[in-house]
């Protein structure tokens, strides 16, 4: 068993600190949902994925507790892997059900720390949400059930029109109900939970596409 990552570092919280104002003012993050978020302890935010960035609005919106990510083997080539482990994130396999990956990010979760995770794996490439129906990988309904830890559901949009400066509107759902899954073998549950989350996603993503929130009509 390999030890836990380090925590995110100086780099990670003067990045942090530093974007903050960039995201904020200058592509307007507008947040929902904040009261869904714990407070304290551990627990695993799953959103969806249109950009290589996403990490980023979220990263900011948590302030000041960091965030881990999963970062695909195959990046952790220097120096870029020095980048990826300054910001407290560690390397997984994906497609080949990295258990030692799930394992550090169950450890992470149980110590108090937050796991953030795209089900879908990949980002979306053009036109992927009206060609395809997104399939959801389970990695972070498992992190959630075996450290028994909240799932909270988010939804990202505007990070396809950076170029344009935002808006970026990001929302927090009301945690995954699991308790009723702990009788269910681990696949079952994992499969179930994971229902439940993707749902909980498209149904924020169909919330933000449709309202015109006071904010936005104020600008």
């Amino acid at each position: 068993m390999t030890s836990a990552p380090p925590r995110p570092s100086r780099l990670y919280r003067i990045v942090a600190s530093v974007s903050r104002p960039v995201v904020e003012r200058l592509y307007r993050l507008h947040v929902q949902g904040r009261e869904n978020v714990p407070a304290q302890g551990g627990f695993v935010v799953a959103a969806n994925h249109t950009s290589n960035l996403d990490p980023w609005p979220l990263a900011i919106a948590l302030r000041p507790r960091p965030l881990h990510f999963m970062a695909k083997h195959e990046a952790w080539r220097p120096p870029l892997s020095w980048v990826i482990a300054a910001a407290g994130s560690f390397s997984v396999r994906r497609g080949e059900g990295d258990a030692e990956a799930l394992s550090t990010a169950m450890r992470l979760c149980r110590d108090g720390r937050v796991m953030a995770m795209f089900p879908e794996g990949t980002r979306r490439s053009k036109g992927l949400r009206k060609k395809h129906q997104p399939r959801p990988h389970s990695g972070a309904a498992r992190i959630a059930l075996g450290a028994e830890v909240p799932l909270i559901p988010a939804a990202l949009r505007g990070m396809d029109r950076l170029s344009r400066l935002g808006p970026l509107e990001l929302c927090f759902g009301e945690a995954i109900p699991l308790d009723d899954l702990q009788d269910l073998d681990s696949h079952a549950a994992a499969g179930e939970a994971t229902r439940r989350l993707w749902e909980a996603i498209e149904r924020l993503e169909a919330e933000l596409a449709a309202e015109t929130p006071n904010w936005k009509r104020a600008r």
